[in-house]
């Protein structure tokens, strides 16, 4: 059965996100959420390498470990890679926010949608990390069509630590949350500048190409992809973002289902 939040992945890509929808997602979920009042923002303590390491862990959940018990996934409803892709891991309820409190609503996990954006979450030491532009532009982006969707305005994003309770219990995200909402009201009053994250063309002066588009460049993505001949019309469709999508698992690529340079590269030398 799909569940409720069926809309994210459109919604975010109609914001102009990168989108890689997982396997499973529309049914993945412990049951239905909502109403939805807002959107909570973690990192994920994850490795240092990867654009999103800790994919497996926020689809499947974690196991039990000496200083926590086993929490079952999914464990947020979106991943956010270093390289601004927007996961989409589940339509329904995930486990993201345990015990706390924002403006008023306590039922975390039933009323947020979760956030992991993948980052290790140390200012110091051999794990330090700085948050890409590029990932916090998309963060921001992503946060702000959210909440216009929901109707809800830019205090109803909250970070882990400011709901978590009792107070200190969780420290994540380690961006100043005032800061990060103020530059999301700006997106969804439409008054910050809106950067492309897709690079125009590739190495061949080729185009980045995703769903809507048509001519003898899909024609090529398409035969390149092993679309059946019968069904080769130069129409980039859901079938052919969908066979693009497997391409790219393939390939070890962000599954986005868009075609740039890199899906270029490897469509060259498959």
């Amino acid at each position: 059965m799909a569940l409720s939040l069926g809309w994210l992945a459109q919604v975010l890509e109609e914001a102009g996100l990168k989108v890689a929808e997982q396997p499973g997602w529309r049914t993945r979920g412990g049951s239905n959420i909502g109403p939805i009042k807002g959107v909570m923002c973690h990192h994920t303590a994850g490795p240092l390498k990867g654009n999103m390491p800790s994919l497996g862990i926020i689809t499947n959940g974690r196991p039990k470990t000496s200083t926590s018990p086993a929490l079952p996934g999914p464990l947020a409803q979106l991943g956010l890679g270093r390289d601004g892709t927007f996961y989409v891991v589940a339509a329904g309820r995930a486990n993201h926010a345990g015990k706390g409190s924002w403006q008023g609503i306590t039922t975390g996990n039933s009323s947020f949608i979760g956030v992991e954006a993948e980052n290790t979450g140390r200012k110091t030491g051999p794990l330090a990390e700085t948050w890409p532009d590029v990932q916090m532009d998309a963060y921001q982006r992503g946060v702000a069509a959210i909440l216009k969707k929901i109707g809800a305005n830019a205090i109803m994003c909250c970070g882990h630590k400011e709901y978590a309770l009792p107070v200190g219990r969780k420290s994540d995200p380690d961006f100043e949350m005032g800061d990060f909402r103020f530059k999301v009201a700006a997106f969804m009053a439409g008054t910050a500048p809106v950067p492309p994250l897709l690079p125009a063309v590739d190495a061949n002066n080729r185009p980045t190409l995703r769903r809507g588009a048509r001519g003898e460049l899909v024609t090529q993505i398409q035969t390149k992809i092993g679309i059946a001949e019968g069904n080769i019309d130069g129409v980039f469709g859901p079938g052919t973002e969908a066979a693009v999508r497997d391409f790219q698992r393939r390939q070890k690529l962000v599954a986005d289902g868009i075609v740039g340079p890199r899906t270029w590269t490897a469509l060259d030398l498959a």
